[in-house]
C-alpha cells in the first residue's frame, strides 16, 4: 500500500485522530457529584467571583483552538472547512504529542475576515491560546492583526510565524558553517504570501539588510525575474512553487550558497539539482531529505512557553528567542545537520524555556 492508501485506511479505522481526554472518570455517584452537578456549581461561582481562577480550575490554561477556514490547506489550496479537518486534527495531535497541549480543531464555514474575527473573539473565553491555520493571504494578515489587538491570550498564524522561526534557525546555523554574516549576505525569497512575508520580517529583525522578494510577476519593487534576483545571491529561500529554480540558476549564486527550497511536496529545486549548481547547504520541507524545515520544531514550544508564562500576546521578541534557541539546540553542525530532528521532543522544552524567559524578563 502507498502512504496515501495507508493514511486513508488509518483514518477510516480510527474515525479521525483526536478525542476527549477525561481527567475525572465517573465510576460512582460521588464522582458524578464532583465532576458535574451539584459540585460543579461551586466551581462556576468561584470563577464568577474571581475570574482569574479559571486558569486554575479549568482546562483553559492548557487548551488552544486551531482555527481555519480551509482556504490554504497544505499544497491543496482552497478545499473548504470539512476537507481541512483532517489537517487540523493532525495539528492537534502534534500539539499533544510534542507539548502536551490540548487542541481543538475549529473549522469555519466562512471566508469573510470580519466574520472570522468575530467568531474567534466569541469563542476565546474557552481557550488559553489561538492557533490560526491554513488561512489564505492577504486575508490572514488582517485577521491576525485585529485578533492580536483585541484578545488577551496568545495568538499566532503558524503558516507565517512557525515557518519563519524554523527558517531563521536554519539560516543562522547555515551561516555559521559557511562563515558569512547575516548583515552582509544577499538573500532572495521566492513567494510573498504568508510565509514569505513573515520570513522576510524575521530575517530583517535578526540583522539581514539585503533581501529581495520575487513572486509570479518577477522581483517585487524591482525590474527583473527570479533568475536575475538569484544571480550573485548568497541565500535562496523558496516558499512558493515547484520546479522554478534550475541548477544553472544556482550556479550563478555566490560561493558556498545556501538553498532552502521549501515548497511541498515538490520543492522549487530538488536537492540533487541544487548540488549540481554548487549549493553548499540545502534544506527542504520534506522528511526524505536532510535538513527538514518543519513547523513542528517551533509552534508547540512557542505556545507552551507563552501559555506557561501567561503571556497575552506572541511578540517578535518571543519569535526571535524561539529561533535562536532552536539554532543553539543543534550541536555538531554539518551540511546535513543544521536543524534539530523533528522527532526530538526535547526541542519543544528548549524553545518553550526561551519564550518563557522573554515573557518574564
Amino acid at each position: 500500500m502507498t502512504i496515501d492508501e495507508r493514511a486513508l485506511a488509518m483514518h477510516k479505522k480510527l474515525q479521525g485522530k483526536v478525542g476527549t481526554e477525561v481527567k475525572s472518570p465517573i465510576s460512582n455517584r460521588e464522582d458524578l457529584s464532583l465532576a458535574y452537578t451539584p459540585g460543579v456549581g461551586a466551581v462556576s461561582k468561584n470563577i464568577h467571583s474571581y475570574p482569574e481562577s479559571v486558569w486554575e480550575l479549568t482546562s483553559k490554561a492548557n487548551t488552544i483552538a486551531i482555527v481555519t477556514d480551509g482556504t490554504a490547506v497544505l499544497g491543496l489550496g482552497d478545499i473548504g472547512p470539512e476537507a481541512a479537518l483532517p489537517v487540523m486534527e493532525g495539528k492537534a495531535v502534534l500539539f499533544k504529542e510534542f507539548a502536551d497541549i490540548n487542541a481543538v480543531p475549529i473549522c469555519l464555514n466562512t471566508k469573510d475576515p470580519g466574520e472570522i474575527i468575530k467568531i474567534v473573539q466569541a469563542i476565546a473565553p474557552g481557550f488559553g491560546g489561538i492557533n490560526l491555520e491554513d488561512i489564505s493571504a492577504p486575508r490572514c494578515f488582517e485577521i491576525e492583526e485585529k485578533l492580536k489587538d483585541s484578545l488577551n491570550i496568545p495568538l499566532m498564524h503558524d503558516d507565517q510565524h512557525g515557518t519563519a522561526v524554523v527558517v531563521l534557525a536554519g539560516i543562522i546555523n547555515a551561516l555559521k558553517l559557511v562563515q558569512k554574516k547575516m548583515s552582509e549576505v544577499k538573500i532572495v525569497i521566492s513567494g510573498k504570501g504568508a510565509a514569505g512575508s513573515a520570513v522576510a520580517k524575521i530575517l530583517t529583525a535578526q540583522g539581514a539588510t539585503n533581501i529581495t522578494v520575487a513572486d509570479r510577476q518577477g522581483l517585487v519593487g524591482k525590474t527583473g525575474t527570479l533568475t536575475d534576483g538569484i544571480r550573485g545571491a548568497d541565500i535562496f529561500i523558496g516558499v512558493s512553487a515547484p520546479n522554478i529554480v534550475t541548477a544553472e540558476m544556482v550556479a550563478t549564486m555566490n560561493k558556498d550558497s545556501i538553498v532552502f527550497a521549501l515548497a511541498n511536496p515538490v520543492p522549487e529545486i530538488m536537492p540533487d539539482e541544487a548540488k549540481k549548481g554548487g549549493a553548499k547547504i540545502i534544506a527542504t520541507g520534506r522528511s526524505d531529505f536532510p535538513n527538514q524545515i518543519n513547523n513542528v520544531l517551533a509552534f508547540p514550544g512557542i505556545f507552551k512557553g507563552a501559555m506557561q508564562a501567561r503571556a497575552t500576546k506572541i511578540t517578535e521578541k518571543m519569535k526571535l528567542a524561539a529561533a535562536n534557541a532552536l539554532a543553539s539546540y543543534q550541536q555538531n553542525l554539518d551540511d546535513g545537520h543544521i536543524i534539530p530532528d523533528i522527532l526530538d521532543k526535547r526541542v519543544t522544552i528548549a524553545v518553550a524555556e526561551a519564550v518563557e524567559t522573554i515573557v518574564r524578563s
